[in-house]
């Protein structure tokens, strides 16, 4: 397709490209963007608008452009530092060379050289990055020392001055935060404030990215949802621990956003960026009050993606769980019907998105760790938010175990690591990537769904095995085996998946569980989902436990409850808080 602002022939990604580029013996050129990055529609202006270039790259290479919202396993393997990623490849997918942003300028320069090495060297001018070399992750047992150490780095990353962990650009990250409230909550509330101040949009809702400057300024000003939802969470959490509404704020601000500006009709969109200086205002800009803020105008994407959704429905349901927030309700349980009906199938096969969200009509990736990790997340908290009438369909577990089916028996190697996908014969995605982020996520979901299996008697013992035989333990094991898989490098992993930290801690000790005997929404169910542990699991209409009763557990160790007084009381003589 020739793109009428860059007169580039792109192509889509996808084998035939390749192959082209095999057959004509041209190098390839990658252009990763996305609808939300200001600098790759600049170097379209600026770069691939130039007719010179333009005749150039169609001339000498096969250029492809890749959506890396939609085609994040490519992101993952071809990112250069950052977006726009100007990628060169051999036919194989192998990396010549690359870059980020490129003035007309040092494109042509380097649109030179790498025809230049091609000539020499051929398909020899490409390599494999280290990451993908498929070496064997560093396994290790699953000890205290992993907790410690990354608690241990909440210390020594902090930053006293202006919140936040590290010395660079801000970025937000939520699961540091969720780690850190329950172990070191004044830096967890310190940065929250922090984003609240700097990269939360007091006039239209909703988070930037993240900042340029140490001390918050500078902020990037698109929103992307995966961001967003997972802040959503993170300040409901930090409400849960603090009873502090100003914390409450910023999440309902942004629940507005989403719903007002990302909602498709069916689910949330993944981003909106702000218009470039001088251009036109954004459609909800009455002007006035709202003068002065970033401008968000047409330019969204309005694509449903599994992971952004289900990690929108996750947070939606966690803030309902702490406010009996009617909104937040009504929308998670909205995205969990479209996730359900829409993006799993009957084999528990998550697609990335659907495929009438893709104009171009080329198949959406399938089986993604992320996605996947997510759904199952959100279905599990849908069991403890809503109960197993969550859907019209039946209990969310079912939707929840489907889905952790078919990620463990496709993507769980033998020695325990998650691959990001599955295998295929495009460009780089052929070469494995065990993300430690996507892995954790995975293992997080899986011990909530072992926890929830079995306290609903859905077990080897309970009688109840799905169609593959796996039962609660098996869950429990296939999460030991993701976080053990990079556990004998657990005194290398950084703050940034400080979320391995908590899986971990998970493992080595027993969870605090709260079965409730009534049905989801009673007095005791709301009181249990409100004790100060974001890491409990909360389990409404326990077959095991009767009605008007809830029975707290650590272990072995027991409580029974009949009013939420009793049962806060209960949680205290456990846990000690």
């Amino acid at each position: 397709m020739t793109d009428d602002r860059t007169h580039v022939e792109w192509r889509e990604w996808g084998p035939a490209p390749f192959e082209e580029a095999a057959a004509a013996d041209r190098p390839v050129l990658l252009a990763l963007t996305a609808t939300w990055c200001d600098s790759c529609h600049e170097m379209d202006a600026e770069t691939y608008a130039e007719p010179r270039i333009a005749a150039n790259v169609n001339d000498g290479f096969v250029p492809i452009r890749v959506d890396i919202d939609r085609r994040p396993r490519v992101r993952e393997r071809y990112n250069m530092g950052g977006f726009p990623s100007t990628v060169f490849c051999t036919p194989s997918g192998k990396v010549i060379s690359g870059a980020t942003y490129l003035a007309p300028d040092g494109m042509r320069q380097v649109l030179g050289s790498v025809r230049d090495r091609w000539t020499e060297s051929g398909e020899d001018a490409g390599r494999i990055p280290r990451a993908l070399a498929g070496e064997p992750t560093p396994a290790g047992p699953v000890d205290e020392r992993i907790e410690s150490h990354l608690a241990g780095q909440l210390d020594e990353k902090w930053d006293p001055r202006f919140a936040g962990w590290g010395t660079d650009a801000k970025f937000p990250l939520p699961r540091t935060i969720e780690f850190a409230l329950k172990r070191a909550r004044d830096q967890a509330t310190e940065t929250l404030g922090a984003i609240a101040e700097s990269l939360y949009d007091g006039e239209r809702g909703g988070f930037y990215r993240y900042a340029e400057g140490r001390d918050w300024t500078d902020p990037h000003t698109e929103k992307v949802l995966d961001a967003n939802a997972a802040l959503v969470r993170a300040f409901a959490n930090g409400y849960l621990y603090t009873g502090d509404d100003d914390l409450l704020d910023p999440a309902v601000g942004t629940r507005d956003f989403l719903v007002d500006r990302l909602w498709n009709g069916s689910a949330f969109g993944g981003s909106v960026a702000p218009v470039d200086e001088g251009g036109e205002a954004g459609e909800d800009d009455e002007g006035g009050e709202n003068a002065g803020a970033p401008e968000f105008g047409p330019r969204r994407d309005l694509t449903g993606y599994a992971g952004g959704n289900a990690l929108a429905a996750d947070a939606f349901l966690t803030l309902a769980a702490y406010t009996d927030d009617d909104r937040a309700t009504e929308y998670a349980e909205r995205v969990l019907d479209t996730l359900n009906r829409a993006f799993v199938d009957d084999e528990g096969v998550v697609s990335h998105y659907t495929a009438d969200g893709d104009a171009e009509g080329s198949a959406p990736p399938e089986l993604l760790l992320e996605d996947h990790a997510r759904v199952v997340s959100a279905f599990t908290t849908a069991r403890q938010v809503l109960g197993p009438d969550a859907l019209s369909t039946g209990d969310p577990l079912a939707v929840a175990r489907r889905v952790a089916d078919a990620a463990v028996d496709a993507l769980q190697e033998p020695e325990g690591a998650f691959r990001d996908g599955p295998e295929v014969d495009v460009g780089l995605l052929d070469e494995p990537l065990r993300p430690l982020d996507g892995g954790v996520e995975m293992a997080e979901a899986l011990l909530d769904l072992s926890v929830l299996c079995r306290a609903t008697e859905i077990d080897a013992d309970g009688g109840e095995g799905d169609a593959a035989g796996r039962t609660a333990s098996d869950y429990r094991d296939a999460a030991h085996a993701g976080i053990a898989a990079f556990a004998g490098a657990w005194d290398r992993i950084g703050i940034q998946v400080a979320g391995y930290g908590s899986v971990a801690a998970r493992l080595t000790r027993s969870d605090l569980v709260v079965a409730v005997g009534d049905e989801a929404g009673s007095d005791l169910h709301r009181a249990a989902l409100r004790v100060s542990d974001h890491e409990a699991v909360v389990v409404p209409a326990a077959p095991a436990v009767d009605a008007g009763t809830a029975t707290v557990r650590v272990d072995d160790d027991a409580r029974d409850a009949t009013t939420p007084d009793e049962l806060m009381a209960a949680v205290s003589s456990l846990t000690g808080s």
